[in-house]
Order: structure tokens, then sequence, then C-alpha cells
């Protein structure tokens, strides 16, 4: 197949999942680059944990109105115009840290609210641009931008900080989200009709879809939202999926240190696997699910499996961590936490398409809204037990029983049924 003959729906997954990788990679490298900024400015810990908790102000604010700035003007310019500012204000970091502290935290909360924007406007981008049998696979490959954006975030701000100075790694991360929303305006689309290189075969794909999806621009029925039980189990779901995810991104590394002995590049090397396997999981696991349901399966069925035997592993496998005698034991037991996590992107992540596909985007935002508290207050619990206590069991125990408590939330009420028009 030759790249003129690539479905523009492919296109239009590839710019999303590469954007969900930049925007990881913004997110995460201030979480290396902190170590030389404190150290210039004589930060405490509770002073860099400020800095690095401000991000989430203005992604927490910024999120719902993003879902209906979506709804209302479509995923290609939110997307567009958030890539430019986020990565304005990633490239006024170092700046804003030489005028004053209150200069800097107001530009991490600016970021967050542009990093807001992103998600709500994928899924503007997939309910309008993918057929039920697809939409799990598009959802996987985007979540992907998260593993990749995390990883290569780790793996190289170190180096550029080492070779050029923490300030480059704004510099160079910024510019090159400025530059690909250049390509962003270019390649996409808000909807098939208005993209003209469509071959005939995918324009009749697509074309029930799109009319399936028209309506009143940013007419949401936000009383049928919230009256709906199966929105409900997203959102408690997003928030358990999400504590897991917190939790991992916040203290893996320090799990793999502090509790298992390992060096510092020894917990680095380490905790790149399980988001290896996150990734790998992620896409497995899409896969089969958009088999199933182009073989004719239920999809509430298909989403109902997964989701459940995803939490529930990830339970299991903490429980195992909690009790890790060796780094071995340690290692195998959070990749296969973060394996089941990425059961969950075929799972909860992948509903919002089917419960309200004209608004996904406002859906999603409500859904990760809540699904960030556990950035703001789960990471800071994380900590609490862990003084009080000197171990990381209670930690993994407690994120375990929250994964139950969505299991269940999940059976019950579950569905992936479209239940909003």
């Amino acid at each position: 197949m030759t790249a003129g003959t690539i479905p523009k729906r492919y296109l239009v997954v590839a710019m999303c999942m590469l954007a969900t990788f930049i925007c990881y990679i913004d997110r995460v490298n201030i979480s290396v680059a902190i170590i030389p900024m404190a150290e210039q400015y004589g930060w405490t810990d509770t002073t860099k944990g400020l800095v690095l908790s401000s991000f989430f102000i203005g992604y927490l604010l910024f999120m719902v109105p993003a879902g209906w700035i979506a709804n209302r003007y479509g995923g290609r310019l939110l997307m567009g115009a958030a890539l430019a500012f986020w990565s304005l204000f990633t490239i006024l970091t170092p700046l804003a840290a030489g005028l004053s502290f209150a200069a800097l935290i107001a530009v991490r909360i600016a970021m967050g609210a542009g990093e807001a924007a992103s998600f709500p406007a994928v899924y503007y981008l997939f309910s309008r641009w993918l057929p039920p049998t697809e939409r799990s696979r598009a959802v996987a490959l985007n979540l992907t931008g998260i593993s990749l954006g995390t990883i290569f975030a780790l793996a190289t701000t170190g180096w550029i900080v080492t070779r050029f100075g923490w300030e480059s790694v704004f510099y160079v991360f910024g510019g090159a989200g400025l530059a690909f929303a250049i390509i962003w305006f270019r390649l996409v689309r808000d909807r098939p009709s208005q993209h003209g290189a469509l071959d005939e075969t995918e324009r009749a794909l697509l074309a029930g879809i799109e009319s399936a999806n028209h309506g009143a621009a940013g007419d949401v029925p936000w009383r049928r939202i919230f009256r709906t039980p199966a929105i409900w189990a997203i959102i408690i779901n997003h928030f358990c999926a999400n504590w897991l995810l917190y939790l991992m991104l916040a203290w893996m590394p320090s799990y793999f240190r502090d509790a298992q002995g390992l060096s510092v590049t020894g917990a680095g090397l380490f905790s790149v696997g399980p988001w290896v396997c996150q990734f790998v999981a992620g896409n497995l696991f899409a896969a089969i699910a958009d088999r199933s349901i182009a073989g004719g399966a239920d999809p509430t069925r298909v989403r109902k499996l997964i989701q459940v035997g995803g939490l529930l592993g990830a339970a299991v496998f903490l429980f195992l961590a909690a009790d890790a005698a060796t780094a071995g034991a340690a290692l195998v037991s959070i990749c296969g936490a973060m394996f089941c996590a990425g059961m969950l992107w075929a799972g909860f992540a992948s509903s919002h398409l089917d419960v309200a596909p004209r608004h996904a985007d406002v859906l999603f935002a409500i859904t990760n809204t809540a699904g960030t508290l556990p950035g703001v207050f789960g990471v800071a619990l994380t900590g609490w037990l862990l003084d009080v206590t000197g171990s990381y069991a209670s930690a993994f125990w407690l994120t375990a029983g929250i994964l139950g408590f969505g299991a269940i939330v999940w059976i019950l009420w579950g569905s992936s049924r479209q239940a909003i028009d």
C-alpha cells in the first residue's frame, strides 16, 4: 500500500497519537528538569511539590470548558490552538522561573490549561472519523502516546540537561510542539466531508457516522449525562484507573530505589519495563475488542470482560508487589499490574464513544476531571502513607481496593449501549 492510499482516518488517528505523545513529553520533562532547577533556586521539597502540582490546577479548571469548546467548534481548531498554547508556555518556563516563583506557577497553570484540551479534541475527532469496529484500537493507539511520551521524556531529558542545561529542555520540546501545530493544521480536518482526498470506499464507510454525529453545535444534554448510570460507571472507573496511573507515574522509580534497594539509574531502567507492558497490552486487547465486536459480539459484554479483568488483575499484582522480596519479583509484579492497566484502554476508555458518540468530547472532559483528582490527592496521600507506615504495602493495598471498587461498579452499571443521541 502506498502512502497515497492510506485511509485518511488512519492519518487522523496517527496525528492524535503524536499530539498526545508531545503532550506527555512536555508534562513529564519537568520531573527531571526540576532537580537542577531546585538546586539553582534553593527550593525545598515542598516548593518542588508546588511547582509540579500547579500544572493540575489549570488542567482541572479547563477540562470541562475544553470539552464544550470541542463540541461547539471542533477538535481540529481546539487541538491546534492547544498545541501552540501549551508549547508557548513550555518555552516560557525558564524565563518565568528567572522572574519569580509566582510567575513560574502562573506559567505552569497556563500550560495545564492548554493540555486540558488535548483529549476532548481527540474524542471529538474519533467520534466523527471512526466506525464502531475501529474505536478501541484508535483509543488504544492514542493512549500509547502517554506511555511512549513518558518513556521518551525520561530517557532524553537527563541527557539534554547534562549537555545543554535545564533551560534547553523547555526550548527544545516547546519548539517541537509549535512546529507540530503547523503540521496539524495542514493535515487534519474535523469531518470526512471536509477532506477532499477521501477515496469512495472510505467516504461511503464514514458518511453514516458523520450524519449520525451531526447536530446542533454545543447542544450538550448536561442533565441526561449526569442522570445516566453507565456514564457514572465511566466517571468512577476513570478515577479508579487513574489512581493506579498516577501512583506509577509519581512513585514507581522511588519504589524500586527505596523499597528494592536499586540505584537511581537502576530504578529508572526498571521503571521503563512496566510502561512497555502497558503499551503492548493496550494495543493487544484493543485489537481483540474490535475484532470481537466486528464479529458480532455484544460490545457491553466485551468491554465488561476486559475492564473487570484488567482491574482485578492489576489489583492482584499490586498485592504481589506489596510482598515482593527481591527486585526481580517487584519488577514482574509491577509489569503485571501495568499490563492489566493497559487492558482498560479497551474498556472504560473506549466506552465514551459507545455511550454518547456525538458528545464523547464533553463526556471525556467530565470523566477526566474525576480522573485528574488522583493526581492531586492520591499522590499526596501515598506520600503520607509512606511517612506513616514506612512501607509501600499500604499504598498498594489501598490502590488494589480502589480498583476492586471500580470493578464492582462496572459489573453493576457499565454499558456500551448508546444512551445519549
